[in-house]
This record gives structure tokens, C-alpha cells and sequence, in this order.
């Protein structure tokens, strides 16, 4: 059962009336903190108790300090230690178990390790397996494709007829993160009801051995490569193909979704899953989807943006089953498989091709009358200078007109045009994937931790991006006037 738990409001009030007695002594030691304490001291942990009331027995020893533990844990994300460091280091700074909220004792190693297990119960724990090899085959810039052909349509199939299934080791952790770190930013208006969402896969690495250590007698043998079954202390992590870097890596394949917020230029991540190493972005896309609905049934996904891994049938399809606008890029390989039905010379990115070879210039979408996109003579629209073939087109002074309509071919003619100024807007937006995948992993230390197992990797990252959240939520209450550090801990006084 939970113990004491102290809620937002006495947590501030505590902390405020610690911190300024602190700053009559020493008031550096808390300018020396001060973006870290202020964003544990606006974090606001009320929703968390909810969510991991019904995942503690309800008699036995009250459990203690389960906020502090994950306002501690913000803090050393925030300042990048390890765990073991942060623990060593906790006892001498006051400042910090202040900001966390610890008075008395301090939780060991062990409360962190206990705490994080009842948040994602999945067992990591080293195993004695056979030894892991990597393929010798090499893939470029392409991802390693999917184990399994076609999966993503019968994934897609399941969806549509309603059998799903939502067990998943990371759904607590999810639910934490949703609640307590963006709910937050949707207030504050960071992130808008209507929202276009990025998804991008990363490549983590575990900071395990690949190898794992040898648990036969054949080194006293004298064979010193052999194929017997190791002892690996992360035995979730597998072989995967880094396709920006063309090497194997051995870790995890982690799938975030992103939002870009244009006026304040924030790159926002709203979801996060660590999966397989081996696991293709097109199968963690649509996967991802459903459970991002699921997790923010008030939010309304306007654009889903994304790299050519999506790009196939069955993601277009449940798209616009859900009415959500699809930005994909083309995959290279895919060039010619198209199903419309079009007299007419089309380009390699739907947009289609007058006699003169020019390309026709969108003049407007209707989805709600006739679900069309009306495309107009690029001479007319002073596009191009007139020639030979203008002769043979459309005498009308408008022009020559051409539709088409999405439901001919769903990855050709997308609602939003391809080649239009809006795609192009739009794509340029999944770049804050990218911007959001550098920050968890390098800003804040993820993958340099050398942190093993899925469990606390996952948790690592969804602290690294509750960070994200929490630097953003803090600048918007400084710029309203909603927080002000010297004065909520009586550093002018002190001054």
C-alpha cells in the first residue's frame, strides 16, 4: 500500500519554506540548481498517485517516498549522472534532497530498482541463452526489412475487425507519462487538441555486452570460440541494422511520436515505446497509432508524418479510415506500384503532368463534396512560358483542368497534394522527430548511461522526455508571469 504521499500544493509550500531558509546561508548553492529545481518544483505528481494506487497491495508496510523517488529521479536525468552516482551524491547536497522533497532518511539503490519494476513489470533479469550472432548481410541506407511479409496489413486487419489485444509491460508507463507530462502542455496550450504527430525510429544501445560472459569449461580446453549458451546480463536485447550509420548495433529500436509547435518552435515528444531491435518502422507506425489514440482519447491526430518506412497500402488505408491526413515520403523502391486509373502521365509524386511535360498546379481540395483535387494548367498560372504542345491542349482561357481524387490511389493522391506547398510544410515538420529522438538519447545521456534491459531503458527515456516537457512548461509559465524563481525562495530577501 502507499504510504504518506504529500500532494502538489504541500509539496511547493515545503519545499518554498526549506529553500529559503537555505538561501539566507547560501544562496548559490541554489542558483547553482536552478533550472533543475524549478521544474520538479512545477512538476506536479497529484495524477501519479491514481495510477499506481491499484498496482500496490492494499495491506503490509505502507510503501514510502514513491513521489520523491520520481521527482529524484527527474532531477538526475536533468543533471546526468547514472543511478549509482546519484545515490553518492544526494547525501551531500541538501539543495537536491530539498528539491525532491526527501526529509530524513534517504531510499536506497533498491527503492529505485523496486520502483521502477511496479511500473513496468517485465522480467530483464541475465539469463543463461545461446550466443547471439549478427548477419553478415549488410542493407546500406535501407532499414533491415520486416522478419515477417505483409504483417503490417494483417495488423492493420486486426484493427479493423476489433481484435486487439493491450497487454504491454510499458502501458503504466505510458499512462504516467501522458498524464503527468503532457497533460500538463496541453493545458498550457504547447500542444494543441488538433495535433499533427511525427513518428520516427531510433536505434539504442544497450550498454550490455553482446557476448555475454561464458558459463562452460571449453576455455580450460583450449577452445576459446565456441557456441555454447552465455550468460547475458540483458537478455531482451538483439541484433539490429543502423541505417544512418550502415553498421549492426545491438541494443533496442525505440519508436517516438513528436509535435512540432510552430509559434514557440518546441519539438515535443507525446509518445514513446521501446521495442525490438529487429522490429521495422512500418510495424511500430501502425502500432503506435492505435495505441497513441488509445492513450489521448481527447487529442485529435490531423497528420500523420513520416519517413518512407510507412509507406505501403495498409498504413494509407487506416489512415483514412481515422480521417488523418498522410504525409509520407515515397519510397524509392516502391517507384510504379500504383493503382490509379488515370488516362494521363503521372509523376513519381501524384502530381499530374500536362502534354508539355510541366507539372499541373494544385488549385484547390474538395473532401467534403466530391472528395476531389482540382489541378490547373501550369501556362495559365504563369508557371511555365508557353510552347509547341500548348497548341494541342485545352482552347479555354482557364486552361486545361485535371482531378483527381484520393480514393483512386491512396498513396499517390494523398489529401493533402503531394508536391504542394502544404505537403512540403508539413514534411519539413518531421524533423522534430529527429530533433526529439537527439535530445532523449545524447542531450540527456540515454544511450552514454550505459543503462541494460528494456525496463530501465525504457523508464530512462520517459524521464529524458518528461525533461523535455518540463523546460518547456517552465519558459511558458516564466513568459506569463506564472513563476518566478528568486522571489518563490526568497533569494531577493536573502540578497
Amino acid at each position: 500500500m502507499l504510504g504518506l504521499w504529500a500532494n502538489h500544493i504541500e509539496y511547493q509550500q515545503q519545499t518554498a519554506a526549506t529553500m529559503s531558509v537555505i538561501a539566507k546561508q547560501n544562496p548559490c548553492a541554489l542558483w547553482q540548481y536552478e533550472n533543475a529545481i524549478s521544474k520538479v518544483y512545477i512538476l506536479n505528481l497529484d495524477p501519479l498517485k491514481t495510477l499506481l494506487a491499484p498496482h500496490y497491495s492494499s495491506t503490509g508496510c505502507p510503501a514510502k517516498n514513491q513521489p520523491e523517488i520520481f521527482r529524484s529521479l527527474v532531477l538526475m536525468s536533468e543533471l546526468k549522472h547514472s543511478l549509482h552516482e546519484w545515490i553518492a551524491l544526494l547525501p551531500k547536497v541538501p539543495v537536491l534532497q530539498a528539491a525532491c522533497g526527501f526529509y530524513g532518511k534517504l531510499p536506497g539503490i533498491a527503492s529505485y530498482y523496486d520502483f521502477i519494476s511496479r511500473i513496468i513489470k517485465l522480467d530483464d533479469k541475465p539469463r543463461i541463452k545461446p550466443k547471439k550472432k549478427k548477419s553478415k548481410k549488410k542493407y546500406g541506407k535501407q532499414k533491415m526489412p520486416p522478419k515477417h511479409p505483409g504483417i503490417v496489413q494483417k495488423i492493420v486487419d486486426r484493427i479493423f475487425a476489433g481484435r486487439w489485444f493491450n497487454y504491454r509491460p510499458e502501458r503504466l508507463l505510458q499512462e504516467i507519462f501522458a498524464k503527468v507530462c503532457v497533460q500538463p502542455s496541453i493545458d498550457l496550450g504547447l500542444v494543441p487538441n488538433r495535433v499533427s504527430i511525427s513518428g520516427d525510429g531510433t536505434c539504442i544501445r544497450t550498454g550490455a555486452s553482446p557476448y555475454g560472459r561464458k558459463t562452460c569449461n571449453c576455455r580450460d580446453n583450449g577452445i576459446y570460440d565456441c557456441d555454447c549458451p552465455r550468460r547475458f546480463s540483458d537478455p531482451n536485447a538483439a541484433w539490429g541494422w543502423d541505417s544512418h550509420n550502415e553498421q549492426y548495433f545491438y541494443g533496442y529500436m525505440g519508436y517516438f511520436m513528436s509535435a512540432y509547435n510552430r509559434p514557440a518552435k518546441l519539438d515535443l515528444p507525446l509518445y514513446l515505446r521501446v521495442l525490438d531491435a529487429r522490429r521495422h518502422d512500418s510495424v511500430s507506425a501502425v502500432v503506435a497509432l492505435y495505441e497513441f489514440r488509445e492513450l489521448y482519447p481527447n487529442l485529435t491526430i490531423d497528420t500523420f508524418i513520416s519517413d518512407s518506412a510507412s509507406d505501403n497500402y495498409a498504413t494509407y488505408k487506416l489512415l483514412d479510415a481515422w480521417n488523418i491526413n498522410a504525409v509520407i515520403a515515397l519510397n524509392a523502391t516502391s517507384s510504379g506500384n500504383n493503382t490509379y486509373p488515370l488516362p494521363i502521365a503521372i509523376n513519381e509524386n501524384g502530381v499530374p503532368v500536362c502534354p508539355a511535360g510541366q507539372n499541373m498546379v494544385c488549385w484547390g481540395i474538395n473532401l467534403n463534396d466530391r472528395c476531389r483535387i482540382k489541378w490547373r494548367c501550369p501556362r495559365v498560372c504563369g508557371k511555365c512560358a508557353p510552347c509547341e504542345a500548348c497548341a494541342d491542349c485545352s482552347p479555354s482561357d482557364y486552361g486545361r483542368v485535371v482531378y483527381t481524387k484520393p480514393e483512386w490511389d491512396l498513396r499517390l493522391f494523398t489529401r493533402i497534394p503531394r508536391g504542394s506547398v502544404h505537403f512540403k510544410m508539413k514534411m519539413k515538420e518531421r524533423t522534430a522527430a529527429e530533433r526529439v529522438n537527439n535530445r532523449i538519447l545524447h542531450h540527456y545521456g540515454v544511450e552514454n548511461s550505459k543503462v541494460r534491459g528494456k525496463k530501465r531503458i525504457s523508464f530512462s527515456v520517459t524521464v529524458a522526455a518528461c525533461n523535455v516537457h518540463l523546460d518547456a512548461q517552465l519558459a511558458k509559465l516564466k513568459a506569463l508571469g506564472q513563476f518566478d524563481f528568486a522571489a518563490t525562495f526568497g533569494l531577493c530577501a536573502a540578497a
